[in-house]
């Protein structure tokens, strides 16, 4: 006879929680898979795990703001005849009109060019708002082919073939039905109020000798101009970065599980992909070994929120990264203030469970007319650009700190690891010693 103690609480399964039980109890009623837009919420490894070490004796710090520290980057560099020079490592990743409202993608133009960095257009298209406010931009060219023609390749300033995305490599993207206004419609060439789905893989090729056809074809639609990036998944990212090293790319994308998606089935974007700190290295060491590392640039997403981890992923051999959560916060999405509308929703405010509905209440995700003219552009432009400005800041005070006078003087011989899982994902010594897991000569 069993006997429970009435004074210790009854213990819940960890396999089984709540929110598990919960999913269980909605997939048995419906019959159908949860969609959710952003990335994953489960924790994993990420640039927290890592610090600094920064200058005493054995290195030499730089004084405060007094000296130096450049940040400019320029990408493009191996084949294109316009490379992009940019003030600042920091870019905005592509989100799609449709996913975003015009406003917002118009706010998005403003912000990185005052702060002296590139917009990319995303899935659907670009628009005359977003190429009229963007100084530079990145013109997608995805499986869908949505809004895809020519005038618009030679009108972007680079061209990122999106083979993965971190929060679904493998998978295609969704847009639903009531995000397919009149005008998202008519330039997707879709039926208003459908939902949409995006192909997983590109229709006219298949591996990466016909991806290097691709890119020639690329380059001479725009006259060998402009810059093609080659977008990647989190996956496999040494092979990955080589193939798209030897097809031809002038720089590599590469978006970890924690980059943010329109929409797509929640088991993807939380059983899919590797962590963003799992990536960087293994991309790093492809460009190594094909004598490649700075002649083609390496760009890193999914995740960044700080000039921290903008810091470490250069430090770590990145050139630039690319930001597109924390962008759409500092415009105003997910703000506490709206957290009354959001709750009417059935969600709160940093959940970001309401980007795929089309019923943002900052008026960021959503075509509805009346919430996308809450969204001042000029004002949140502004906010944006001093986000960025910040980022900056930061990762040049780490940079100091540290012995530089360039952002991309950064090296992992500047960082350690708080954990072994850190310690083996970025091969940088676990704190305190001069070891990680796989180091040679352990």
């Amino acid at each position: 006879m069993s006997y429970h103690n009435p004074h210790t609480p009854p213990r819940k399964s960890a396999t089984f929680d709540d929110y598990t039980l919960a999913e269980i109890r909605r997939a048995a009623a419906t019959g159908i898979y949860d969609i959710r837009g952003a990335g994953a919420k489960r924790k994993v490894p990420h640039f927290d795990d890592l610090l600094f070490l920064g200058a005493s004796i054995s290195r030499y710090p730089l004084e405060g703001y007094r000296e130096r520290c450049d940040t400019s980057v320029t990408l493009g560099t191996r084949f294109a005849k316009k490379p992009i020079e940019l003030k600042i490592p920091i870019t905005i990743a592509g989100m799609s009109f449709g996913a975003l409202s015009g406003p917002a993608k118009e706010a998005l133009g403003r912000g990185a060019t005052i702060a002296g960095t590139s917009t990319t257009t995303g899935d659907g298209g670009m628009t005359n708002e977003e190429r009229g406010h963007s100084e530079k931009l990145v013109y997608q060219y995805l499986p869908s082919r949505y809004g895809m023609n020519p005038t618009d390749l030679r009108r972007a300033d680079a061209i990122e073939v999106v083979v993965g995305q971190g929060a679904k490599p493998g998978g295609g993207g969704m847009l639903l039905g009531q995000k397919i206004s009149d005008r998202v419609a008519e330039m997707r060439t879709l039926p208003k109020g459908i939902d949409q789905r995006s192909a997983c893989r590109h229709p006219d090729w298949t591996g990466p000798d016909d991806l290097e056809i691709k890119i020639l074809e690329l380059r001479e639609i725009t006259n060998w101009e402009k810059p093609i990036y080659i977008k990647v998944g989190g996956a496999r990212p040494y092979y990955d970065t080589a193939l798209a090293v030897k097809a031809g790319a002038d720089c590599v994308v590469l978006d970890g599980m924690q980059g943010g998606t329109a929409a797509t089935q929640d088991v993807f974007i939380e059983n899919v992909g590797m962590p963003t700190l799992a990536c960087v290295r293994p991309a790093v060491q492809a460009l190594q070994d094909l004598g490649m590392h700075r002649e083609v640039q390496l760009i890193v997403s999914g995740g960044i929120r700080s000039g921290a981890d903008v810091a470490k992923a250069l430090a770590l051999g990145a050139d630039a990264v690319a930001i597109g959560t924390a962008a759409l916060v500092a415009l105003g999405d997910n703000d506490p203030h709206l957290e009354a509308e959001y709750q009417k929703l059935g969600t709160t405010a940093g959940a970001y469970d309401d980007w795929h509905e089309g019923r943002d209440p900052a008026g960021i995700t959503t075509q509805d007319p009346v919430l996308a003219a809450r969204v001042d552009p000029v004002a949140a432009g502004r906010r944006l650009a001093n986000y960025l400005k910040v980022m900056t800041l930061e990762a040049q005070t780490i940079a100091r700190a540290c012995g530089h006078n360039r952002l991309a003087n950064l090296e992992p011989e500047d960082l350690c690891a708080l954990t072994m899982e850190a310690a083996a994902m970025a091969k940088v010594p676990l704190a305190g010693t001069d070891w990680y897991p796989g180091k040679a000569g352990f």
